[in-house]
Formats: structure tokens, C-alpha cells, sequence
């Protein structure tokens, strides 16, 4: 089968006793960067050395097909620098022709930078998005921040610490001076660093430079307020439509957090106007 082993994304005391047994026993290990896994081994204290198969950006499509043939005979282990495998990261075109083939994958969870920003920013974490690495592009990177400008839920983002304080700017001037966000730094390192501000005094703070790996969580946007005639046209366009009054008000109240009672009574009145 197909194994996708979560690393450390920082202190090596944050392997799993299963990650260690694994790497132990293994004959093949494909990772990002076959220098970083060598050094995992070691820093283990993992004796075996199994084959290794380099799998990273600009080779993975080419090499899936033969991953998944060696996985038909035995365990192939998928490792990333850091982190899980697949979350921006390699693995993902492996898992889906693992699928496509009907060779079995599993995953040993461990260390994830994204739950680990999460967790500690103080931002909202009943609902999130994870947005990956912001373009390098700014035109490109101010595209893709103005469709997430209305996006209620708390935004994750991987970014570099060349590119941190642009687009802290850049995040500023789509979301809002204001908004809520926190700047995580080497996360499970020696120099951890959370910081939390709004946008703009994050952005003044990053143009000194900053080193190490970043995360970056943002708040979502605030609730619109909704606008009831707005609304009542909403409701009366779906019955118009087919759908019965009762399910039409239901339906727009959920999306909107206005009154069903109300969305029907003007829908009704509206009927003998």
C-alpha cells in the first residue's frame, strides 16, 4: 500500500511512536527531498536505510504510475519535508492514481502546520478554509484575495518570508486595515513566535524582514447584514420557480439569518398588494 507519514514540522520529539516503528522497517521511502529524510532517519535514531525514491513538484506526475506498481508488491512510505504529505506538498497525483488503480492508501497523522496555526492564532476554529500558498504575482495575488474578500470563515495561508510583508499588504488593502490576523513563526521551534494584530500593523511589522516558516490566519469577514427586500425577492423568485412558500422562506432565512415567520408574512403580504 500507499503510506502518507506526517513528519515533524519542527521538533523531532513531535514523531509518533508509529512514524519511528514505520521508517524502521521500511524498504522504500519516496520524499520530497531525499537529504531531509536522510537527516530524519539519523535524527531518529533509525538505523535501516531503505531505498529512496526522490518525489517532489517536478517529477511526481511522472513517477506516480511507477510508485503505485511497487506498491502492488509492498509498502511504499510517502514523505514530505515537513508535515502531511499532499497538503501543499507532494503526494496528492500518487494518492489519486493510487485510487484510480485500486491500490490501498493509508496515512500515519502526525504534525500539521496548518491545525497547529490554527489552534493557537485565537481566531474562530469551528469553520476554516485552507488557501495554500497567496500567487507570487501581485496582480495575480490580488485576484485571488478579492474572490476571498466576502469569505466568512477563518483563512489559513503558507507564505514566504521573502513575500510575507507583501502580502501582509496586500491582505491589508483587499480585507481591510483592521482585520483580525496572526503571523505564526517557526512553529514547534526554539524561536516560536505567535503574533497577533490587525493587517496593516502586521504588515508594518514584516517589512523589517522576517525569517523562518510561515503561517499566516486571517479572521473571516463579518456577517453581512441583510437586506429584507433583498431577501423577500429571493423568496418570491423561488416560488415563482416551484418551490412552496413555506420551503422558499426556509430556505432564504437559513442564508440570509433573517426571520422565516417574517420572509413568509411579507411574502403573503406582498401576494394581496
Amino acid at each position: 500500500m500507499i503510506i502518507l507519514a506526517a513528519t515533524p514540522i519542527g521538533n523531532l520529539g513531535d514523531a509518533s511512536a508509529r512514524l519511528t516503528e514505520v521508517l524502521g522497517s521500511a524498504t522504500i521511502v519516496a520524499a520530497e527531498d531525499t537529504r531531509v529524510t536522510q537527516r530524519l532517519l539519523t535524527g531518529l535514531g533509525i538505523d535501516n536505510r531503505p531505498r529512496l525514491i526522490a518525489l517532489h513538484e517536478h517529477n511526481e506526475r511522472e513517477r506516480a504510475a511507477e510508485l503505485v506498481e511497487l506498491a502492488r508488491d509492498q509498502d511504499v512510505v510517502v514523505l514530505s519535508d515537513a508535515g502531511m504529505p499532499t497538503v501543499s506538498d507532494p503526494g496528492f497525483p500518487l494518492v489519486e492514481a493510487a485510487a484510480a488503480a485500486g491500490v490501498d492508501v493509508t496515512v500515519i497523522p502526525g504534525p500539521s502546520a496548518v491545525l497547529t496555526a490554527l489552534a493557537v492564532s485565537g481566531l474562530p476554529t469551528d469553520r476554516f478554509t485552507f488557501e495554500g500558498f497567496l500567487p507570487r504575482k501581485q496582480g495575480e495575488r490580488l485576484s485571488a484575495l478579492n474572490a476571498l474578500a466576502a469569505e466568512q470563515r477563518t483563512m489559513v495561508f503558507f507564505e514566504s518570508p521573502n513575500r510575507l510583508a507583501a502580502s501582509l499588504a496586500d491582505l491589508a488593502a483587499v480585507f481591510g486595515a483592521d482585520r483580525r490576523a496572526v503571523v505564526c513563526r517557526e512553529l514547534t521551534k526554539l524561536h516560536e513566535e505567535v503574533r497577533r494584530a490587525p493587517l496593516a500593523e502586521l504588515a508594518e511589522w514584516a517589512a523589517d524582514g522576517v525569517r523562518g516558516e510561515i503561517v499566516v490566519v486571517v479572521a473571516g469577514a463579518p456577517a453581512r447584514e441583510a437586506d429584507p427586500a433583498t431577501a423577500l425577492d429571493q423568496v418570491l423568485a423561488l416560488v415563482a420557480d416551484g418551490v412552496r412558500l413555506k420551503d422558499a422562506a426556509a430556505e432564504v432565512a437559513e442564508a440570509t439569518g433573517l426571520s422565516k415567520r417574517d420572509l413568509y408574512q411579507a411574502a403573503l403580504d406582498s401576494r394581496h398588494r
